[in-house]
């Protein structure tokens, strides 16, 4: 295994030369149906840079944007007295930015995909500015959901600017660079949070995005050279999947409000829950039909699941998202609760996670694109992921230092390389054509994931709490029961710190038994990915590169079948 200097220099060769071979050169004829590739030429190290700083940034954002959140939260719910605050200020990002994500990419087929993160990244923008100004709750959670589809966006348009730029092989580096992005933005965030809370304002967990995300805006206005397809504007609305996109963002956030509401705001078995549950199936199936007979230019064209290693690359995918967030998102409050940190220390706490995750990261993009081989990373990262989060469970009032930063190291190890490996092996076989509704697919599923991981674990960590609420109301009061029972817990764990010393090892006791069960959850929904790792086919990568063509004749050829 490589050490932290000699993958930074790895990734900065890597950098000031993506290509090893001189890409195959490909002439369109200006008078041709569009084959689906041009001509791929040699950028210059500087203009790669740049493009690669403002893709960093741009994926750091969205990501910090809601790492951030994790520990400034419960003093926004404190500000605005809204205990409901807690879940849907960070529900409301997570909902936008899993329900959008598809329709991004086929936005971008059709008009370009410069044109469409500028776009995403005005709304990213939009939605920081709703989020500092707020005045109520409402306004709050409106804006993050904005911020969350400007978000969406981001993520999956970075992905898919790789894609087009760079070999399946070369790519590798570059989404391990990205990963890294992931996982600094993963550590800081809480840190961050915690430093605005307690120093500034939370506003300025929303204020920080507005020069940053302007900043990115104009580095990829002047410097990302993808070639922008001239769709006219109605020609290109007349052409959108109105009816995939309706049909996918209706589904999928009916799933995720049916998890929030589910044993919580209303029981399982309550009529609302069921009706929610019911119609997210019946819109989900309507959406596959729609793809497979009716869509003329689909968002998630079906044949992308015809091979089996697809399916299981976007299990793995699936497992991992939801796995990996709840590291993120729920240690700090266990170093809260049962620790007494911070919010400042559990950032601070989370870095031994954040950063093995990143160095491993790194190790793994750099390992794919000497070898060409990304089946290994794949089945050591599910191993030791499942590991790590079993590790996990051991976690209590009297776990050690040492167990605790060891426990998170092999968490790390385990989450870092499967950032990208999947990703990888599934665009190994999607066409040319199907790039961009393959990394949709897949981004897709990673938000689908931590969308539902975060609020799935949130139900069982409620519920958990409210079983136990008789047992803290008989030694700690009614009152103080009250505040650390269900749905108010989460946003009342400094409350612990505030308690006399018998009592306060009863409600620490609580919440490490309560978030015990969480872990019981992620390690054996981590299982069901190292399973499905080896249902995953092994390609070879190729290093030579044509940059995919865009736009509404390209898509127009790709529905007859003469594109590439």
């Amino acid at each position: 295994m490589m050490d932290a200097k000699d993958a930074t220099e790895e990734i900065l060769t890597t950098i000031a030369n993506p290509y090893e071979e001189k890409s195959q050169e490909m002439t369109v004829a200006s008078t041709a149906l569009p084959t689906g590739q041009v001509e791929s030429h040699d950028r210059s190290k500087t203009r790669i840079t740049v493009i690669m700083a403002a893709l960093c940034l741009s994926a750091f954002l969205t990501v910090l944007d809601f790492m951030i959140m994790t520990t400034a939260i419960p003093t926004i719910s404190e500000h605005f007295n809204s205990s409901a605050g807690y879940t849907w200020v960070g529900s409301a990002y997570l909902l936008a930015n899993a329900a959008s994500t598809p329709t991004w990419g086929k936005l971008s087929d059709i008009w370009g995909r410069k044109s469409i993160i500028l776009v995403a990244t005005a709304v990213f923008f939009i939605g920081s500015l709703i989020c500092g100004i707020s005045t109520s709750i409402l306004m709050l959670v409106s804006g993050r959901a904005v911020q969350g589809a400007g978000g969406g966006g981001l993520i999956i348009l970075v992905n898919i600017c790789i894609s087009d730029l760079f070999s399946v092989r070369n790519r590798a580096a570059y989404f391990g660079l990205i990963a890294i992005v992931w996982a600094v933005a993963g550590a800081i965030g809480p840190l961050l949070g915690g430093l605005f809370t307690q120093l500034l304002s939370w506003r300025w967990c929303f204020y920080i995005n507005l020069p940053c995300s302007a900043l990115s805006f104009f580095v990829i206005l002047f410097s990302l050279d993808l070639k922008v397809p001239e769709t006219p504007l109605v020609a290109g609305l007349k052409a959108i999947d109105w009816l995939g996109g309706i049909t996918i963002t209706g589904a999928t956030l009916m799933l995720l409000l049916s998890l929030e509401f589910g044993g919580v705001i209303f029981p399982w078995t309550s009529p609302k829950v069921i009706c929610v549950i019911t119609f997210g199936l019946v819109t989900g199936a309507l959406f596959f039909l729609n793809e497979a007979k009716l869509a003329r230019y689909p968002i998630m064209p079906l044949r992308l699941f015809k091979h089996r290693s697809n399916i299981a690359a976007l299990l793995v995918c699936f497992v991992h998202g939801f796995t990996y967030i709840s590291g993120s998102y729920y240690l700090p409050l266990y170093f809260q609760a049962v620790h007494g940190a911070s919010p400042v220390r559990s950032g601070i706490y989370l870095l031994p996670y954040a950063v093995v995750l990143s160095l491993t990261s790194a190790c793994t993009g750099i390992f794919i694109r000497k070898t060409g081989r990304y089946l290994e990373p794949i089945w050591f990262g599910t191993i030791l992921m499942t590991l790590g989060f079993g590790l996990f469970i051991d976690l209590d009032v009297n776990t050690t230092w040492v167990k605790i930063v060891l426990f998170q190291i092999v968490a790390g190890l385990g989450v870092g390389p499967n950032f990208q490996a999947p990703l990888i092996a599934l665009q190994t076989l999607v066409s040319a054509k199907d790039n961009a509704s393959g990394t949709s697919a897949f981004i897709f599923t990673r938000n689908l994931a931590s969308s539902i991981s975060v609020v799935l674990g949130g139900v069982v960590f409620q519920n958990c709490m409210e079983l136990r609420s008789a047992q803290l109301s008989k030694e700690l009061g009614p009152g103080i029961a009250a505040q650390l029972s269900g749905r108010h817990a989460a946003s009342n764990a400094m409350v612990v710190q505030s308690l006399e010393l018998a009592q306060r090892d009863v409600a620490r006791t609580a919440f490490s038994e309560s978030l015990g069960m969480l872990w019981v959850l992620y390690a054996s929904v981590a299982v069901v990915g190292m399973v499905a790792s080896g249902f995953i086919s092994r390609q070879t990568l190729c290093k030579e590169h044509e940059e995919p063509v865009t736009g509404l004749e390209y898509e127009e050829a790709k529905r007859e079948g003469f594109a590439e």
